[in-house]
């Protein structure tokens, strides 16, 4: 712990600070149950049900007591699965849960130790191994999966226009496409298309004070200030600045896993550097890199970063003198 004394228990659990954030998830879980279908009712269950095994398997071979009740390897399993596609096969998914909760969680001594956010880790791995089909299987939303074709996500049209023409006009959004982004309208990972009921969620875990604003708002305004400056120096090369905040992974990364107690910085301080370094990143790779999308890299990037982040902004310890101020 890193903050200021005095520490005063607020009577909250680990169960229930992770039900809480299940909670705000369950909008755009069912909203992606709409649009994607039995798809993606399979891919959620599989996750759950994969995480949660896992971590009980590891944990009583590993001779450590079994803690599947503190509702971590399920919050861990939903926010993989809203990381992936609709059309992501059920070996997919085990590999994912596998690589997230033993490798990249239980291997680092369970929840509290890991470095870096488990789901992330999970997501990450599958798109390095398998990107055939963490890519290629994009589906239009069709209400209950019905009669679903293949198309491809926002920041991939984007992507594939710059490559064969160099340029992005014909990207000025319309008032209607704008609002089928927000609402979700749109192909993308289950949950990361509807940005209006991911941000309800986070405005719930922030009235809750489950996580504070500081990482998510440093988070979108460095993406929105970015790709802002980039647009004006280049407008026929770069889209405008809203484009890239209400596309691609921005809201359900910003909101639900840069957040993530163990693997961000603790002092408010911190928490504005991290979030704007993972917005910094995110622009970095969607404009110049090897990837349309750069959310999940830029925040496991920021989470090697958070120990020497926590270092530089750790508070004056409460009734203490700064080392200057006593010589």
């Amino acid at each position: 712990m890193v903050s200021a004394s005095p520490h005063v228990h607020d009577g909250r659990t680990v169960a229930g600070i992770m039900k809480l954030v299940v909670l705000a998830l369950a909008p755009a879980t069912l909203f992606s149950f709409y649009i994607f279908g039995l798809a993606a009712v399979r891919v959620v269950g599989v996750s759950i049900l994969s995480a949660v095994v896992f971590e009980a398997l590891f944990q009583r071979i590993a001779g450590r007591p079994v803690r599947i009740g503190d509702w971590s390897a399920v919050l861990t399993g939903l926010l993989l699965a809203l990381n992936l596609p609709a059309t992501a096969p059920w070996w997919l998914v085990v590999v994912g849960a596998f690589f997230a909760i033993v490798i990249a969680k239980q291997l680092y001594g369970g929840l509290g130790y890991n470095p870096f956010n488990p789901a992330l880790v999970g997501r990450v791995v599958l798109l390095l191994s398998f990107p055939v089909q963490m890519t290629a299987g994009w589906v239009a939303p069709s209400r209950w999966g019905m009669d679903a074709v293949t198309t491809a996500t926002p920041l991939t049209r984007l992507r594939e226009a710059l490559l064969e023409t160099g340029s992005v006009e014909g990207f000025a959004m319309t008032r209607d496409q704008v609002l089928d982004l927000v609402i979700g309208n749109r192909a993308g990972c289950l949950g990361e298309t509807s940005v209006i009921l991911l941000l309800i969620g986070g405005v719930f875990l922030i009235a809750k004070k489950v996580i504070s604003w500081h990482i998510p708002v440093a988070f979108i305004a460095s993406v929105w200030i970015f790709a802002g400056i980039a647009h004006l120096a280049d407008p026929s090369r770069f889209v405008d600045a809203s484009f890239h905040v209400i596309t691609g992974g921005l809201f359900i990364g910003a909101l639900y896993m840069a957040t993530d107690y163990v693997t961000s910085p603790l002092a408010k301080r911190g928490m504005l550097i991290f979030g704007a370094g993972c917005g910094i990143i995110t622009m970095v790779i969607r404009l110049f890199g090897a990837y349309p999308e750069g959310v999940s890299f830029a925040i496991l990037l920021m989470n090697a970063a958070t120990p020497l982040i926590d270092r530089y902004t750790k508070p004056t310890v409460f009734g203490a003198v700064k080392r200057a101020a006593a010589s």
